[in-house]
């Protein structure tokens, strides 16, 4: 590189820092597919955060959504939870990580939190007209939860959404703390609230029934 060159900032600098990084991440891919299941998750993460350190948030967020799934499929509920809530600083109006991060509060019993992050899910699936979606999975959050406090703000997100006789059915729930298939067991709630939140990404799917829940004390909890 010539003089000039250097002393005006010549050269390809950016390109030169573009491909360092394509290259790190490249290896982080590679370290995630030989870890064992437990590590996966945290790799990503990794990859995420030299990605946003790079300003090249489409890659941060992408990564970072990989590293809740591994995490999720995992049993590892709470590093999900954390990853979750960095995609959401980068994309506050997440529709699936909202909806994610609100099964996983309720999965710990985090009730203050599933509310806000219940409204902010309910905002961010308007705006995206995924109506029927949202009023899907806060319907099946219903059906498991037998808090009082969380029904009825289902049933005002319900409203929301314009699914007025879900809502109505749920302030019937409330009233009678919890649906016929509320799980008042904190443990098979939180394996299937865990189960449900990586389930939240599928389209056209509330989540697994509730009953299928009673079994789940034989599944090794983590996180």
């Amino acid at each position: 590189m010539s003089f000039l060159s250097r002393l005006f900032g010549g050269g390809n600098k950016p390109e030169e820092a573009e491909g360092r990084l394509t290259q790190r991440l490249e290896r982080l891919e590679a370290e995630a597919e030989t870890v064992a299941a437990a590590y996966v998750g945290s790799t990503y993460n990794r990859a995420g955060d030299l990605a946003l350190r790079a300003d090249d948030l489409e890659r941060a967020v992408a990564y970072y959504g990989r590293a809740v799934n591994a995490f999720l499929e995992d049993g590892q509920r709470e590093a999900a939870r954390g990853v979750a809530n960095k995609i959401i600083r980068v994309r506050p109006g997440s529709v699936r990580t909202l909806c994610t991060l609100t099964w996983l509060d309720l999965a710990s019993r985090h009730t203050a939190t599933a509310l806000l992050h219940l409204r902010d899910y309910v905002e961010a699936a308007k705006d995206v007209d995924e109506y029927a979606l949202a009023a899907n999975q806060v319907f099946a959050m219903a059906r498991m939860v037998p808090d009082t406090e969380f029904l009825e703000a289902a049933a005002d997100a319900l409203d929301g959404l314009d699914f007025a006789h879900r809502a109505e059915e749920v302030r019937g729930w409330a009233g009678q703390h919890g649906s016929p298939d509320a799980l008042k067991d904190h443990d098979e709630l939180s394996v299937a609230c865990l189960r449900a939140a990586s389930r939240s990404n599928e389209r056209g799917k509330s989540t697994s029934d509730p009953k299928d829940a009673k079994d789940s004390k034989k599944e090794p909890k983590r996180g």
